[in-house]
């Protein structure tokens, strides 16, 4: 058989194909000529075979025939061989491969090599790709490696640990003793490692980052030598000394010192001497002043100190290199809140960074000016960012007009500047202006009781230039509703009054309910206003002709509101006045974020159940004696189905009453009347209390059936007026196609319980799991026995009926004890 090509030959081949496919046909047929050389168990060219095999994988394609191949290279005496060996194996094994397992001898072996290179190698692929099994096996090895003299082992060594660390935590205490040891070494090498070695134990445990606490002089020696050394050709770089060991100990520094006072106030003078002496021309010193500034801010330095830590961050704004001010702008981010008067300082060149043509400095300067905003800046800042909001690109003006809104309304230092601020944002944001500033805006000019006339005036005319800003044209619809007798009598102190007639101030309504700019939403807003003016203008039949119109509107919100307001028009014309009448002061409670409204229309709240359950849906009138037959057996007590009530139901007076006048006639064995005397059931005290107590969360929910598509889960809630009452509410949902129409769902227990089952969301469960039916299932436990139901369901599918029993016994154990 031929010599096989060299690797070299081989890369040459494949870099003169024009095409993928020609690259493609030249990889095959090389694999092809390599496995048949692996077959035939050529050793002479192993190495070789292996090399080629290697490249191919890293050009992506498939090269796991040549994992034992690389296995049988690693048991070779040559080092050449055990070279591509090992570098095979970190390439073409991992961990979740068993064969990995077959070289843990042999790694062993060259552990104890006599030969450091053939050491060296076998130190690299345990500490790259070693599993747990293999370093728990090796890890002996590893540690006497870490106590010979020879610096390249030390190092290898010391990474390899590292390893062995991150796979069996438990092993950290081995290395404990050879590591305070290498630090006392003066190769760099050495002391580079044991650095990373240092760092991953304090990391991983709050013992070893105690017990090297007492370190913290050694590294401020090293580092301190590592500063005041002079020109080193074998470390130097850009003309600074070793810049990465510096930074692995200021890293390690940080570390240590977060937290303890002692370890800080030891690092403080050499952290100041790194912070000022060291050269900012060349990227190498940003990168040990950026650490520097890292490890300033995390310890428990001096005032001082962070303020020169911050005067760094501030030179960085000025260079010329992107990431560095992208860099600068991050960390200024997260120290603004405990520095912030530092940070202040710059806040001019913050602001200039608003100018910048890179996106992601653009945005962190943005967070970053929110941030510096207070109430003595305020009119300053938002003037930039006003500014900077007019030439933004559009993706940061939504963020940009929320910013200013909070910022405006936390810190405004008067009413009229904050309406001048929020007028400036419609005008200028247009449409980016988010859905939620709409509805805070409002509450805020209803609140700003003495600026309602100059708000709406100012309102009026900026809609007169401009009806394409959805969000203006909503507020300015909203005010003109609820202000424009303000606006016709030009009672405005704060500016010039400008002279507005009832017809001017509905054209412009109208004009926006016929604008093809206007959205929906905004059509209803306007719609809404002109309503409204007719309890403040005398122009009574023009607006009762417009709400008229839109009776027949093809958007069925609008069409809606307009039927409302025409019935109001005819037979409820005695409660219009009272109904449109001036909006009150707006409350608004505060939460973790932002503002928010409380919309009151005068209602009470509902429930939490009442919301769920729309009214009763009619059940078929023998539901009650069907599930008798349910459980099979004279246990079972009969279902008590809700009807829609008469009157309100001031007690359980009512439901008492429903239960004594059940027909049980044919039932084989009926349940005991329940008499007055006996303890109140479900629903009685309603009306005392909330009906359901807030535990929901402690009793978990359960799936009770999934068949064909149908699934029925059950939550759980525990009555307030009864602790002997379980609530259980059903939620039905469909994962088929089509829709499940005359639902039924019905319930049976044994007869120590007695069960109420309220009446269902609907009958209909839609397709496409795009809703849920729910119902109520009430269940009396007094003795607190485990919670046994069997249930039928009904329902018509593709037009079939469907019914089928299931049997639940597998309830959460909190439901019912």
């Amino acid at each position: 058989m031929p010599a096989p090509i060299r690797l070299r030959e081989l890369i040459r081949t494949i870099r003169t194909a024009r095409t993928q496919a020609e690259e493609r046909e030249m990889i095959q047929k090389e694999c092809a000529a390599i496995r048949s050389s692996f077959r035939e168990e050529d050793n002479t060219y192993r190495c070789r075979n292996v090399a080629k095999l290697l490249y191919m994988h890293m050009l992506g394609y498939p090269a796991h025939f040549g994992q034992l191949e690389c296995l049988k290279l690693i048991a070779s005496q040559k080092f050449t061989d055990k070279r591509i060996g090992y570098l095979g194996a970190m390439l073409l094994l991992d961990e979740r491969q068993d064969v990995h397992l077959l070289m843990t001898n042999c790694i062993k072996n060259d552990l104890n090599h006599s030969t450091q290179y053939v050491q060296g190698v076998a130190l690299c692929t345990l500490g790259c790709m070693g599993s747990a099994e293999m370093c728990r096996d090796l890890a002996g090895e590893v540690e006497k490696l870490l106590k010979t003299s020879n610096s390249y082992l030390r190092k290898k060594a010391a990474l390899c640990a590292v390893h062995v660390i991150r796979k069996v935590p438990e092993l950290m205490e081995m290395f404990l003793p050879a590591t305070k040891n290498l630090l006392n070494e003066k190769n760099h090498g050495v002391l580079h490692t044991s650095v990373v070695l240092l760092t991953e134990m304090c990391e991983r445990s709050p013992d070893m980052l105690a017990h090297f606490r007492k370190l913290v002089p050694q590294l401020v020696r090293i580092l301190k030598n590592l500063i005041m050394s002079g020109y080193s050709p074998e470390h130097d770089v850009s003309g600074i000394s070793d810049p990465f060991l510096q930074v692995r100990i200021l890293r390690l520094l940080r570390i240590l010192g977060k937290g303890d006072d002692d370890s800080s106030e030891a690092m403080n003078d050499i952290l100041a001497q790194v912070a000022t002496n060291t050269e900012t021309s060349k990227n190498v010193g940003n990168a040990i002043l950026y650490e520097t500034v890292l490890t300033i801010m995390d310890i428990k330095s001096e005032s001082g100190l962070r303020v020169l830590a911050i005067n760094i961050l501030g030179r960085f704004l000025l260079n010329n290199d992107k990431n560095i001010r992208y860099v600068a702008l991050t960390s200024l981010l997260k120290t603004v809140q405990t520095d912030h008067n530092a940070v202040q300082r710059h806040r001019s060149t913050i602001v200039d960074c608003l100018k910048d043509l890179d996106v992601s400095i653009k945005r962190r300067a943005m967070e970053l000016s929110f941030a510096l905003v207070n109430g003595n800046n305020v009119r300053g800042m938002m003037k930039e960012l006003l500014h900077f909001l007019d030439m933004c690109d559009p993706e940061f003006k939504a963020d940009c007009a929320s910013g200013i809104f909070l910022a405006a309304e936390k810190y405004a230092p008067s009413k009229r500047w904050h309406i001048d601020t929020i007028m400036k944002v419609l005008t200028t944001a247009g449409s980016y202006v988010r859905d939620d500033s709409v509805p805070n805006l409002i509450q805020l000019i209803t609140n700003s009781v003495e600026m309602h006339s100059y708000t709406v005036q100012r309102l009026y005319k900026a809609v007169l230039d401009d009806i394409s800003q959805q969000p203006l044209v909503q507020v300015a619809s909203w005010c003109m509703g609820e202000y424009g007798d303000l606006l016709v009598s030009g009672q405005c102190e704060e500016e010039e009054p400008i002279h507005v007639t009832e017809d001017e101030v509905l054209d412009v309504l109208e004009g926006v309910l016929v604008s093809n700019l206007s959205s929906p939403i905004t059509r209803g807003y306007a719609l809404t206003a002109i309503m409204k003016l007719s309890t403040r203008f005398s122009s009574v039949n023009r607006i009762k002709r417009v709400v008229s119109i839109y009776g027949s509107s093809i958007d069925v919100e609008l069409q809606q509101r307009a039927v409302e307001y025409n019935a109001l028009f005819k037979k409820y014309d005695h409660m219009r006045s009272a109904l449109l009448e001036r909006m009150p002061i707006m409350e608004k409670t505060t939460t973790n974020g932002p503002t928010e409204i409380l919309h009151t229309n005068g209602e009470a709240e509902p429930s939490v159940r009442d919301s769920k359950h729309p009214p009763n849906i009619p059940q078929p009138s023998s539901q009650a004696n069907d599930l008798l037959d349910l459980l099979g057996g004279n246990d079972v007590v009969p279902v008590i189905q809700t009807e829609l009530p008469t009157k309100p139901a001031s007690s359980g007076g009512e439901l008492l009453d429903l239960l004594g006048d059940l027909s049980l006639s044919g039932v084989p064995a009926p349940a005991a009347p329940i008499s007055v005397s006996q303890p109140t059931f479900l629903l009685d005290g309603i009306s005392s209390q909330p009906l359901f107590n807030d535990v929901a969360g402690a009793i978990p929910p359960m799936t009770a059936y999934n068949k064909n598509g149908l699934k029925i889960d059950f939550t759980f809630e525990r009555s307030n007026s009864n602790p002997n009452v379980s609530v259980i509410t059903i939620h039905a949902s469909n994962l088929t196609e089509v829709d499940m129409a005359d639902f039924v769902f019905q319930a049976a227990v044994p007869k120590t319980f007695q069960l109420q089952l309220l009446s269902p969301s609907s009958n209909v469960v839609p397709g496409l799991n795009k809703g849920t039916v729910t119902q109520v299932i009430k269940v009396l436990n007094p003795q607190k026995q485990q919670l046994r139901m069997r249930i039928k369901l009904t329902y018509t599918h593709k037009g079939s009926s469907v019914q089928d029993l299931a049997e639940v016994n597998n309830f959460p154990t909190q439901s019912w004890q």
